[in-house]
């Protein structure tokens, strides 16, 4: 027998985090999103996730989320900083800025949370009983997404992967918000535009922003768990372009002057996956183009000397857009992706 009441049911579904910022409020606001977690450290703990808001007027709002991933530097470096020097004065509507969207992921420098193990990425809808992750991300799913009108959450390669530097959108039902997301992709401003498919898109935070109607923009801008001043420049101009394209900021997003590379990902076949474990040799650098069939990287065997590779090869053909980054290699993992090159 079921013995809740409305109000028990009401209470149950309702979110544990607390913003100590005022969504609503002019000008410009630093504060958090104030989440319990009752832990040995700290009995009657919060796990405190930083936030700005700056709004001005009547107008569009961006979400810019880093940190989705913990060891993803670009958009978390680029996003404090823009914390740091965005006035409410220079813009027309609001920003959202959620520099670390997974804290307890980037505060340990990894990919998911050493609380739960919950990958912000994989959490979607969330829970607001759920794990801490999933809590995030019910907060983001059920408050903060509902807000904007644009979203965009930088992304690159962590540890283990490394990418050609692009922005991306996905293929989408509705084509007119399809063709929005990709616009707003070119003007990240990256050199290469990608049409991604997700292997897993259920649970993605981008599945979540763009099934509520939103034009939605991620990145992926290098890798290795760590920043280059390139990787830098790519991230703090993508970001102002997209302010720019939403109509926040004043001017025309600033692009590249050499042609933007049309890359699209149409199936699963773009995943080269490994079979076997050992020691990863790529024979193909990132960007460079390959022919189905051709030779794309061999895995040594540790256990024993003397045994052949197993080879690697295309199953179509296209870019090299992203590749492990790690040598060490073992079943499962992703070696290398193939994108169709767009004419």
């Amino acid at each position: 027998m079921n013995h809740s009441t409305p109000a028990r049911e009401a209470t149950l579904r309702d979110t544990t985090i607390t913003p100590t910022v005022d969504f609503d409020r002019e000008g410009t606001q630093h504060g958090f999103l104030k989440l319990p977690y009752s832990s040995d450290q700290s009995a009657w703990g919060c796990i405190m996730i930083p936030v700005t808001v700056v709004k001005n007027g009547d107008g569009p709002t961006a979400l810019l989320t880093g940190g989705n991933h913990g060891d993803e530097y670009e958009g978390i470096t680029a996003l404090l900083k823009l914390t740091q020097t965005l006035k409410a004065e220079e813009i027309q509507g609001r920003v959202i800025i959620v520099p670390a969207m997974n804290y307890p992921a980037v505060c340990s420098g990894t990919r998911t949370s050493p609380i739960d193990k919950g990958n912000m990425n994989r959490a979607f809808p969330g829970d607001p009983q759920g794990s801490i992750t999933e809590r995030i991300a019910d907060y983001f799913q059920r408050y903060l997404i509902p807000l904007c009108d644009y979203a965009l959450d930088i992304h690159s390669g962590g540890k283990t992967l490394d990418f050609i530097p692009f922005s991306a959108a996905h293929r989408l039902p509705d084509k007119e918000q399809e063709a929005r997301c990709i616009e707003g992709a070119r003007c990240f401003g990256t050199p290469a535009t990608m049409i991604m498919f997700e292997l897993d898109a259920d649970s993605l935070y981008d599945t979540a922003v763009e099934s509520q109607g939103k034009v939605f923009v991620t990145t992926e801008l290098r890798g290795g768990g760590t920043t280059t001043p390139d990787s830098m420049r790519l991230a703090d101009t993508g970001v102002s372009n997209f302010l720019k394209f939403a109509g926040i900021l004043p001017g025309k997003p600033e692009l590249p002057d050499a042609p933007v590379m049309q890359l699209d990902m149409p199936d699963a076949s773009c995943y080269v996956i490994s079979t076997h474990k050992g020691i990863l040799e790529l024979t193909r650098n990132l960007g460079d183009t390959v022919n189905k069939g051709d030779l794309i990287a061999r895995i040594h065997p540790l256990e024993r000397t003397g045994t052949e590779p197993a080879e690697y090869h295309a199953q179509r053909s296209g870019v090299l857009a992203a590749r492990r980054y790690p040598a060490l290699a073992d079943m499962g993992d992703t070696l290398a992706v193939i994108a169709d090159l767009i004419p």
